[in-house]
């Protein structure tokens, strides 16, 4: 169930009326990523432009067991926190990850998220909404 509630937010000098959006994950259908590189790896679009996000977007990212993402960069940022599972962060070099965990990655650092757990790795992870997109992909670096 999709709650919406008409609520303040104060913006600079004036204050504007907007709409606030409550959701459970578990009503968010999981994505399975298929692209290139990826494996038993899937994606549930929190919130996303399609629900009038202005400026980023929260996906929650579900690994299973020994599964990944491809090594990759592109021009959003991730700001991540590791919900449950643990597993390997791979950039210029490798770093162990585990529930409690936030991460950094700048726009065009190449990285790589493995599952090395016997449980799902599963992660909040956001993104900026860069012009015409939506928050369910990416853009490339140049």
């Amino acid at each position: 169930m999709i709650r919406k509630t008409t609520v303040e937010i104060c913006t600079c000098a004036e204050n504007t009326p907007d709409t606030m959006i409550l959701k459970h994950a578990s009503n968010i259908p999981a994505v399975p990523m298929t692209k290139p590189g990826f494996s038993g790896m899937q994606a549930r679009f929190l919130l996303t432009a399609d629900d009038d996000c202005p400026l980023y977007a929260m996906r929650l990212m579900e690994f299973a067991p020994g599964c990944y993402c491809s090594f990759h960069n592109h021009k959003e940022e991730h700001e991540i926190f590791i919900l449950e599972g643990e597993g390997i962060l791979k950039t210029d070099n490798e770093s162990a990850i585990r529930a409690g965990d936030a991460i950094l990655l700048m726009p065009c650092e190449f990285h790589q998220i493995r599952n090395t757990g016997t449980s799902m790795l599963k992660m909040i992870c956001t993104v900026p909404l860069l012009p015409g997109k939506t928050g369910k992909e990416t853009t490339p670096c140049m």
